[in-house]
């Protein structure tokens, strides 16, 4: 590509008014001058568009009269700026805070290599910036779990070499505008969670790479829209998820082992989510006992 490629940033918002605002109030200071911002509202009833279009009225605002949730929002943003000339595009969780040269990074390590399809930075959680939330990830179908690389680590530099990963996180992924015409976009039908590690798979058996690069750097609120790091909520919906993922892409085999192991660390999870609020309960409003 003899210009500099066109970036389309979608971020999905749904009655996340404060977090999209700070988000995009973090976009303008990138380093990287070739972006768009496209924001797909998910039937926001919280005044978020109103808000967003007073503050910053250059970004291209997509009102949906219902949540179409993360991938349906994302696939309404990609398939619009992909007709108004994206050359690649960028999904950002709203609940995200990007560091001024995230999107250069992300470009140069994309640019690099015409077989790398899809790039993801290094995330930290906002409340403990030293503490990564990404770092990678991989996929480990006899367990029949995915999981973070580095995730609750505190950033001493073991993760500072860009790297293949099994896949790239939708909080913060940029996708090569030819992957899409090859793979197409997410698949709706997860609802929510795993979306990205199918999408990645996807892919990977296309013949792209999916890297991440940790020059590029991003703060997470994590879990703010679905109750915290852990809940009842998020477990159920990511076993649903995980299931159906590796219903799809594991061996027969693996089956003979992924049943028992999913019953064992989902009661591990839910044992500790038990542990945890019963310790809250017993606790003040503030967590003194």
């Amino acid at each position: 590509m003899s210009r500099p490629p066109q970036i389309a940033i979608i971020i999905v918002n749904w009655n996340g008014r404060e977090d999209t605002l700070a988000c995009l109030a973090s976009l303008r200071e990138l380093t990287y001058p070739h972006t768009s911002i496209v924001l797909v509202d998910n039937g926001s009833t919280d005044d978020s568009v109103a808000a967003v279009r007073a503050r910053f009225p250059a970004v291209t605002i997509l009102e949906e009269k219902r949540n179409l949730l993360f991938a349906g929002g994302n696939n309404r943003g990609i398939t619009y700026a992909r007709k108004h000339g994206a050359d690649h595009v960028m999904l950002l969780n709203n609940d995200t805070i990007a560091t001024p040269e995230l999107v250069t990074h992300l470009v140069n390590r994309l640019e690099s290599d015409s077989s790398i399809g899809m790039v993801a930075p290094k995330i930290y959680y906002d409340s403990d910036p030293q503490r990564i939330w990404f770092a990678g990830a991989r996929i480990r179908p006899w367990l029949g779990t995915m999981a973070h690389q580095g995730i609750r680590q505190i950033d001493r530099g073991q993760f500072d070499e860009a790297k293949e990963t099994d896949y790239a996180t939708g909080c913060c992924v940029l996708v090569r505008g030819e992957v899409l015409e090859r793979v197409g976009l997410m698949d709706e039908s997860y609802r929510m969670y795993v979306e990205d590690a199918d999408w990645s798979v996807r892919a990977r058996k296309a013949g792209y790479r999916i890297f991440f690069e940790p020059a590029a750097t991003l703060r997470h609120k994590v879990s703010a829209s679905a109750g915290g790091n852990l809940s009842f909520f998020k477990l159920r919906n990511k076993l649903f998820s995980q299931i159906r993922f590796f219903r799809r892409y594991a061996a027969w085999y693996h089956w003979l082992v992924i049943p028992w192991m999913s019953i064992l660390i989902n009661l591990y999870l839910l044992l500790s989510l038990s542990l945890q609020h019963s310790h809250d309960s017993q606790s003040g409003p503030h967590g003194e006992k």
